[in-house]
């Protein structure tokens, strides 16, 4: 792999306060990236055709960054850390010393304090995310502004393995809010305290708290106040390799699914459409790139959990029909579902003006009751067709 040149990258428009202790590599399409106002300190460096930095993107302001394949919207920035595969758009930000992996997305103004391990994570606008957190696996949605958001206390831990089966488990991804709702930005926020985890595959509803210092295994529903689980404790005998109600697990990454579906298409037919010039084109491709990257993991990782398990004594047919049904559906969950609300898809999409002149959350904040109904019954639908898909 070779080296831009310093003076390649000046020329080009790019700030380097350190020219030469900044190194991008010679795969980065120098068109991906804005020509005023991206600033690489030192200590950046960037791989990958994939790289996408728009105007006031900002790298390595607290430290080293390694970002590959990374995109990165108006205003967002990494402080310093190893990122891959992932996309932030605009005023997104990681703090420092972040570990991001693939599948990564942190839509407007999501951010992370420091030391914060993310892959397959998807944070919907204004999420914050407190320092030396776990948040693997998982969606998190909910509030309505950068003063009113969905957050997740220091040190926290979202659990997305078990041993289960011939080598382990991560079927495992959760809920906390949707993508349904979500998208809209009319959502009471949520809140998980820090010391604390949960045990995936869980969901928790908008406008509920989970208590800091515990480990929560349950679903939880809309507004409430969860102070802790009772401890478990003892032994007793124990085979890794028999899973227990494994139609749960296959229920709950269903429904994980459909979720991300109805993202993808919101983000495909509403904000794909919305994006201005070629780079925020290229941004929300980006985008949706991750969204489509996170189902496939999904998909697969199911794939896995079932190839893996190994029925308890007397259920074994009822884990033979669940494989076959999962086979029959497999191929059309590769594939975004076409029985939807298309007259809730019309009304929603054609309601009115794009509005190309407000940026997305003032767009969304702006939408009628009336229209808003319309989207999530659009999206609703397409959850439908997703959980109901193994029926």
């Amino acid at each position: 792999m070779g080296w831009h040149s310093s003076e390649t990258l000046l020329a080009h428009g790019l700030c380097l306060p350190a020219p030469d202790a900044v190194r991008v590599a010679d795969d980065v399409r120098l068109d991906r990236l804005a020509r005023h106002d991206v600033v690489l300190h030192p200590g950046a460096r960037l791989s990958g055709p994939e790289t996408l930095l728009l105007a006031g993107a900002r790298v390595a302001g607290e430290g080293p960054a390694v970002l590959v394949d990374v995109a990165l919207g108006r205003g967002a920035s990494v402080a310093s850390g190893s990122v891959s595969g992932a996309t932030l758009l605009a005023g997104a930000s990681l703090g420092p010393d972040s570990q991001v992996r693939a599948g990564t997305l942190l839509e407007e103004e999501a951010s992370t304090g420091h030391a914060v391990g993310l892959k397959q994570t998807i944070l919907l606008p204004y999420a914050t995310l407190g320092s030396l957190i776990n948040f693997c696996d998982c969606l998190l949605a909910g509030g309505t502004s950068r003063k009113d958001h969905s957050e997740v206390g220091s040190g926290f831990i979202h659990f997305n393995f078990t041993p289960f089966g011939k080598s382990g488990d991560k079927a495992t991804a959760s809920l906390f809010g949707d993508c349904v709702r979500g998208v809209f930005l009319r959502e009471r926020r949520i809140f998980l305290g820090g010391s604390g985890g949960v045990v995936g595959p869980i969901t928790v509803g908008y406008g509920s708290v989970l208590a800091a210092g515990s480990v929560y295994r349950k679903d939880y529903g809309d507004d409430l106040l969860v102070y802790g689980e009772k401890p478990l404790s003892g032994a007793r005998p124990f085979d890794a390799r028999i899973v227990r109600r494994p139609e749960r697990k296959v229920d709950r990454a269903l429904r994980y699914v459909g979720e991300l579906r109805a993202l993808e298409a919101f983000h495909r037919e509403l904000r794909l459409v919305r994006a201005g010039d070629e780079l925020e084109r290229a941004l929300e491709e980006s985008a949706i790139g991750r969204i489509s990257s996170a189902i496939d993991e999904r998909l697969r990782q199911v794939d896995r959990f079932l190839d893996g398990a190994q029925a308890e004594v007397g259920a074994e047919a009822a884990l033979d029909d669940l494989r076959a049904r999962w086979s029959g559906a497999r191929p059309v969950l590769a594939a975004a579902p076409t029985a939807v609300d298309e007259a809730a898809r019309a009304e929603f999409l054609e309601a009115g003006d794009l509005r190309p002149d407000l940026e997305h959350p003032e767009f969304v904040r702006a939408l009628t009751d009336h229209r808003v109904a319309a989207g999530r019954r659009w999206l609703g639908s397409i959850v439908a067709a997703v959980t109901t898909a193994l029926s």
